[in-house]
């Protein structure tokens, strides 16, 4: 890869609706966004986005004046682009969006839901992504009602260096475990050990291992899983995918709480992973602040603090 590390960001962005509760997406609250990010220094190579809308009723609804036909993932790129400009800088990135899920009445989409993926491209090309057939990951207990579930995908871009190298991007949103299955009611911990769940990590690992092979790759996401829940440990156990948080020191599977990705109320979790492997290795996570953590730019503008970390791509 580059001869500096590449730079990359996970971030659930609540559809840019926090301020509203997630009720409503705000044009305020995509700009402090765009702001916090286009500031990062040196600047983001990959960005993965999570809980990105297409156009409903929820993204429109407190933004009156958006123009008709102008996804939400189009307005955020304008505002960063807007963001780069003001400090006369190129704007370098390309955005991808995928689509995951819609809840409508007749016409009306009420709610959309989706993944984005931003490459900067002075640094980095774009081989082949899965834009138009994001890979679904959804686990249904009930086939009958299967439309009625949020889907579930894995968003996946190659990318390839000046050096012709590749670095396989894959980026996903796993499901809250379900609260119908044997056992939810009788643990205290649920974050991560939903059967569901560990379905859907199934799912993912395999398509990861089939479209990476051999090949150095990122897997960011918003896991709804714990440190040491069964879907950590699949993941970096059975399937031997190497966590960038653990490996730094910033998590212990023996204290799932400690370093708070996201929160509500006053309850505090993790829920937040990177994964990689096939050469990859995680220089820092310089930026990435605790839930909660006030000296965070990022404090307050969603559910969730977006992970940053640098990475290297060396021979295995």
């Amino acid at each position: 890869m580059p001869a500096s590390p590449l730079r990359i960001v996970s971030y659930n962005v609540r559809y840019f609706g926090h301020a509203l509760k997630g009720l409503a997406s705000t044009r305020g609250s995509e700009r402090r966004i765009a702001l916090h990010l286009a500031a990062l220094d040196p600047v983001p190579d990959v960005i993965c986005l999570q809980e990105i809308e297409t156009i409903s009723l929820r993204s429109r609804l407190a933004n009156p004046r958006a123009v008709r036909g102008v996804t939400q993932l189009e307005s955020f790129m304008a505002i960063l682009e807007a963001a780069f400009a003001a400090s006369d800088r190129p704007f370098p990135y390309d955005g991808f969006y995928f689509r995951a899920h819609a809840n409508r009445i007749r016409r009306l989409n009420i709610t959309t839901h989706g993944l984005a993926i931003l490459v900067n491209t002075r640094r980095l090309r774009v081989a082949a992504h899965n834009v138009d057939s994001p890979h679904h990951i959804t686990h249904h207990h009930v086939e009958r009602f299967r439309d009625r579930k949020q889907a579930r995908i894995c968003a996946h871009v190659e990318l390839v260096d000046s050096h012709g190298r590749h670095l396989h991007v894959f980026n996903t949103h796993i499901s809250l475990p379900t609260p119908f299955a044997a056992g939810f009611w009788r643990r205290p911990e649920r974050m991560g050990w939903g059967l569901n769940q560990l379905r859907e990590a199934h799912t993912l690992a395999a398509f990861v291992r089939r479209h990476a092979g051999d090949e150095p790759f990122v897997v960011c996401g918003d896991f709804n899983s714990a440190p040491g829940s069964p879907v950590f440990r699949y993941l970096t156990r059975r399937v031997r995918f190497a966590s960038a948080q653990q490996v730094l020191g910033q998590i212990d599977e023996a204290d799932p709480r400690a370093h708070p990705t996201a929160g509500f109320m006053r309850l505090r979790m993790h829920l937040d992973h990177i994964f990689y492997g096939n050469g990859v290795r995680f220089v820092d996570l310089e930026g990435t602040h605790p839930f909660g953590d006030r000296r965070s730019p990022f404090a307050g503008l969603s559910d969730h603090v977006p992970l940053i970390g640098r990475l290297r791509c060396e021979p295995r």
